[in-house]
């Protein structure tokens, strides 16, 4: 397989914003957010063109230094996005959050990294920074949607204990849906990017075997590092009645 991936032009790629403007008028007639998304969709175009250019240079960079800095961004950033449903306290609670996904996520990272992949450089940007995107990504959804399901069930009087099971297994059910999905429903934005820029099917197979299980792992982990951190403050976590 020696194809070469296709170029898309601007002018060609303006045409994946109709149905997207579709779906917005529809918000708008059916009187929901319509705006948010708005703001949504040009942040995502505005952030994607500019770490386009920055990512060039980047990969171009043979400096630790860049590779951390990019990381530890990446870290924060999730951290306080995967607290945006839960707005009391939230600074209070970045600690746990941060700490949850740095060693869940990090262990996760390392592992693939250094013994899976054996990068050498051990910092080399081109697959450091999309895997720990992807790390770091699932880790912090998986903590918003167990800091979310616990709070609603700390709020309906449940149990820590049995609503630290029900934040858990929230948590995991979009990933574990992707496990059962997987080559039947879907193939995964990495495998589909192989196999479009010309790598072996056989061999981009292996590469997603490898993610999911990282991202299988990295949620899991900082979950339930997460929801073991916040059991002493519980009680602050819950609405003020």
């Amino acid at each position: 397989m020696n194809e070469s991936i296709t170029a898309i032009p601007f002018s060609s790629l303006l045409l994946v914003f109709i149905p997207v403007s579709i779906v917005i008028g529809l918000l708008h007639a059916w009187s929901l957010e319509w705006k948010n998304t708005i703001y949504a969709v040009i942040r995502m175009l505005i952030q994607l063109l500019l770490i386009g250019y920055f990512l060039s240079y980047i990969f171009e960079s043979n400096e630790a230094s860049v590779t951390i800095g990019v990381l530890s961004v990446m870290v924060f950033a999730a951290s306080w996005i995967a607290l945006g449903t839960i707005q009391q306290n939230r600074r209070q609670f970045y600690r746990f959050v941060l700490l949850s996904i740095l060693v869940g996520g990090g262990l996760t990272l390392i592992l693939v990294t250094q013994f899976v992949l054996k990068l050498n450089p051990w910092f080399m940007p081109r697959y450091m920074i999309p895997l720990a995107g992807m790390i770091f990504a699932s880790s912090m959804n998986g903590v918003s949607l167990a800091a979310e399901r616990l709070k609603a069930e700390m709020d309906r009087n449940v149990s820590y204990p049995e609503a630290r099971g029900i934040a858990l297994r929230a948590a995991l059910i979009p990933i574990t849906n992707t496990l059962f999905a997987v080559g039947l429903v879907s193939l995964p934005g990495m495998m589909t990017g192989q196999i479009l820029s010309g790598i072996s099917p056989l061999i981009a197979v292996r590469y997603q075997i490898m993610v999911m299980c990282m991202i299988f792992s990295a949620v899991g982990f900082s979950t339930v590092m997460f929801l073991l951190l916040i059991k002493p403050h519980v009680s602050e976590f819950m609405s003020k009645k």
